[in-house]
């Protein structure tokens, strides 16, 4: 076990841990956001540069500082350690120069795009974003593309992170999409239109940060604040069958594999019970499933009420849920 700080925080963890992981152990706050990292993908990291930190102390037996910011997704702690996350003005300023890249070409898709409200680089940008942007060029454009019977791709915005290559190479038999081109014209497609129809391949929207791949079986049905999500399982021969079913009454709207505090999936499931039940008697429900991330669709969810003082009515009115 090695002793690493975090944010004067300090704890213990396994030696080959990575700063994320170690600050993932302690939670809250100080968990740099990772828009490309995948705990259960191998591989994933060190693309998006958004979980960068500082390193004040390399470690007990070498105290000097990291000259530069560091990827915290793929940096393994070291005994002594000490790493600035929130305290750092420079890793905040840092983080805000990497949002307002990353939304150089993004489009401005939120009013009509279904991964709204569940959208990482939509919370990232509420928390570092800028009011308005510096760029007067125009946005990188590209032509739509039919990548198989269920999913749908939305090159313009996507941030290559790889997710969904990853979830290819690692859950599905056969990948047959990829990373075309280079720099600036790089683009995940297929050589042949609608050839992506493995069974795990829905797993691909799960995992995707932004509304680059988007459900066809839900696209424009609902807003993801009107529907209840709720803990679902089923038997199933191909996956675990357990599942978050989106509901509106008695009505599946959809179907996706049930994820952590952190947005990853727990277990990957497969398409017939993604796509193929949609049926209230196709599921037997568990009960109400308490969404723990910093989204809109959580925002409905308090614990821990305050009443407002009359001294001070501005102060904490309610303390938000993790």
């Amino acid at each position: 076990m090695v002793k690493v700080t975090i944010d004067n925080i300090p704890i213990e963890v396994e030696e080959g841990t990575t700063i994320l992981n170690a600050a993932r152990k302690i939670g809250g706050k100080i968990v740099p956001p990772a828009m490309c990292y995948y705990s259960k993908l191998a591989g994933s990291g060190g693309k998006c540069r958004t979980c960068l930190v500082k390193v004040a102390k390399s470690s007990a037996k070498d105290p000097r500082p990291m000259p530069k910011l560091v990827a915290s997704c793929s940096t393994p702690v070291q005994d002594g350690m000490e790493v600035l996350n929130i305290t750092s003005p420079e890793v905040i300023e840092t983080r805000k120069a990497i949002v307002e890249f990353l939304l150089i070409n993004h489009p401005l898709d939120c009013p009509v795009c279904d991964q709204a409200g569940e959208c990482d680089l939509q919370d990232l940008s509420f928390s570092h974003g800028m009011a308005n942007t510096r760029t007067i060029e125009s946005r990188r454009e590209f032509p739509p593309t039919d990548i198989g019977p269920f999913i749908k791709l939305h090159m313009n915005r996507c941030i290559l992170c790889y997710r969904c290559i990853y979830v290819a190479n690692q859950i599905t038999d056969k990948r047959v999409h990829g990373i075309l081109f280079r720099g600036d014209s790089s683009e995940i497609s297929t050589y042949i239109e609608n050839v992506i129809d493995n069974d795990f391949s829905g797993n691909m929207i799960d995992v995707c940060p932004v509304g680059a791949l988007t459900d066809k079986t839900f696209r424009f049905k609902s807003r993801v604040w009107f529907l209840k999500p709720m803990d679902a399982h089923r038997q199933c021969t191909k996956c675990s069958g357990r599942v978050t079913a989106w509901m509106f009454g008695d009505e599946i709207y959809r179907i996706t594999g049930r994820k952590d505090q952190f947005g990853e999936m727990e277990e990957f499931i497969c398409n017939e019970c993604r796509f193929g039940k949609k049926e209230f008697s196709d599921w037997i429900i568990d009960g109400p499933r308490k969404i723990k991330r910093q989204s809109v669709i959580s925002a409905s969810y308090y614990e821990n009420m305050i009443k407002p003082s009359v001294i001070n009515p501005i102060g904490e009115i309610m303390e938000e849920t993790e």
